[in-house]
């Protein structure tokens, strides 16, 4: 069986690196270097290859960084999905703030992309965008009723990127659990929603 050889350090060449395995490369250089790491080239040494090689499948860089927005966005979708939805819409929200957190805190370079500015990185995905907060919405309905649902979604997700967003900056410097507070938040939040929806007679 004949082996392909790199023609510049004759190590078997990975002639058969996949779009998968070059995104997931990518990202691994994006969460450890940020954005200015993310070249080809430093994509092409992680994968095993020389950079000509990546060019099959991705075009240039700014393809690179489109692929690698396209793909951190359909993550965080699949991570907020509500596949069945729990008889109380509380559990749901909650559980969607808690998968939110967790997944910034663990692509938080990544999750920046999404906030670049325009020829910075890659566009964010209109549809996507969509998929991202239906689910929540239709959370917020069945707590609240359909009127207010989208205004609730978007309190509930503004409040949960700025907390996370700070937290990541280091700008929560006066002690305490952080756990605990953005718990108690959600609570907050969840209680507000119920509250108007459901206020006290009398």
């Amino acid at each position: 069986m004949s082996i392909a050889y790199d023609a510049i350090d004759m190590s078997p060449a990975r002639a058969r690196t996949s779009r998968d395995a070059i995104l997931v490369a990518a990202r691994q250089v994006l969460e450890t270097g940020g954005i200015e790491a993310l070249t080809m080239q430093a994509v092409a040494d992680r994968v095993g290859v020389r950079a000509p090689s990546l060019y099959k499948h991705v075009a240039d860089r700014a393809a690179l960084l489109q692929a690698v927005t396209d793909a951190v966005m359909a993550d965080l979708v699949a991570s907020l999905a509500i596949p069945r939805p729990d008889p109380d819409p509380r559990t749901d929200l909650r559980r969607v703030a808690r998968r939110y957190r967790q997944f910034v805190r663990a692509n938080p370079a990544g999750y920046g992309l999404l906030f670049s500015s325009p020829g910075t990185a890659g566009s964010v995905d209109e549809a996507a965008l969509a998929d991202l907060g239906r689910p929540i919405v239709a959370a917020t309905a069945r707590l609240a009723g359909e009127r207010d649902a989208l205004a609730d979604a978007r309190t509930i997700v503004s409040w949960a990127h700025g907390f996370v967003s700070m937290e990541l900056a280091g700008a929560f410097r006066l002690g305490g659990d952080l756990d605990a507070a953005y718990a108690a938040g959600i609570e907050v939040i969840l209680a507000g929603i119920s509250g108007r929806a459901n206020p006290p007679s009398g």
